[in-house]
């Protein structure tokens, strides 16, 4: 496993990091907790230090289940955890919420349940157009004065919303989406983050499992995708046969095609981690092998061609 120091920071995090999304009933149904359990102790084995979860993941399940796990078998010291907060679930009603009480209860609450004195990476979830930036960096500053949380994160933000937090408060990591199917941040958000020497960890760099290669045309999704329009129809046989279409090249640098898609995102000079969501040993087992080089840029290229001609026609 090959290491990068996440941004500025004291941080050195694997190329691979766990993700926990999969653990969110919402979006992914239920997943079994015992696979899922014996794949972050697989992790340690395979070189992976970092995990990632959110608060909202399951309102608050992930990382209860996350904590429970790692304070009962002593594992918490050797990880590196990032977490996020954002979405206000105290109520009947889920809503975006950074005011400076809540996230310092928003903090309290995810140490709790993670079992432990501090958050390693603590991460505003998203951009929330209701509370002033200054209040925002005041509530962070206050926590990581206070040795709550090690270093500040954001996920899903732009350039000029990063800009206005970085104001009142360090950014050490940006959180963005980022695949062969999503390169919306290539034109301002990765640029910006690698002149700055931020971090960036990238979610979804297998497209919700698109990129893997295991769904032919005519599958069809029961869970979240079934309403993305890359999942459906003629997009999604274009896609599934672009992807096919990379098999030889896969083979040629003996990986398949989901290490593949996650070595083409850990390619680019500014991204730091990927993150990867893992329901059983297999998954982290199978996945750990793109972080151990990097693509050529031909090689990149083409694999950026062939899905971008497929996603537009």
């Amino acid at each position: 496993m090959q290491y990068r120091q996440l941004g500025q920071t004291d941080l050195m995090v694997s190329r691979i990091c766990f993700g926990c999304w999969q653990l969110s009933p919402r979006f992914w149904g239920d997943v079994a907790v015992e696979p899922w359990e014996a794949a972050v102790r697989k992790a340690l084995d395979v070189g992976v230090n970092f995990i990632d979860t959110a608060d909202a993941y399951g309102d608050g399940a992930a990382e209860a289940a996350l904590g429970n796990l790692l304070a009962s078998e002593g594992l918490r010291d050797r990880f590196i955890l990032a977490t996020k907060f954002l979405w206000n679930f105290e109520g009947p009603v889920r809503y975006p919420d950074t005011s400076y009480d809540y996230i310092l209860r928003a903090c309290e609450a995810s140490l709790k349940r993670l079992r432990t004195d501090r958050i390693d990476l603590y991460q505003m979830h998203r951009f929330d157009q209701l509370t002033r930036p200054e209040e925002v960096g005041a509530a962070l500053c206050r926590l990581k004065q206070e040795g709550k949380i090690r270093w500040i994160g954001v996920s899903n933000l732009n350039v000029e919303q990063m800009r206005m937090y970085q104001r009142h408060v360090a950014i050490d990591c940006l959180q963005p989406p980022y695949s062969l199917l999503a390169r919306d941040v290539e034109q301002h958000e990765l640029p910006y983050c690698l002149a700055g020497r931020i971090g960036v960890i990238a979610y979804s760099p297998l497209f919700r499992g698109l990129l893997t290669g295991k769904y032919a045309p005519g599958h069809v999704f029961t869970d979240s995708r079934q309403n993305v329009k890359y999942f459906q129809g003629a997009a999604f046989k274009r896609i599934s046969a672009a992807v096919a279409s990379l098999k030889p090249l896969a083979e040629e640098h003996g990986l398949t095609l989901a290490q593949l898609a996650v070595r083409w995102v850990l390619t680019h000079p500014a991204l730091t981690s990927a993150i990867v969501g893992i329901k059983h040993p297999g998954h982290i087992e199978g996945i750990v092998a793109a972080a151990e080089d990097m693509l050529p840029a031909a090689d990149w290229h083409h694999m950026a061609d062939t899905l971008l001609k497929a996603r537009n026609e």
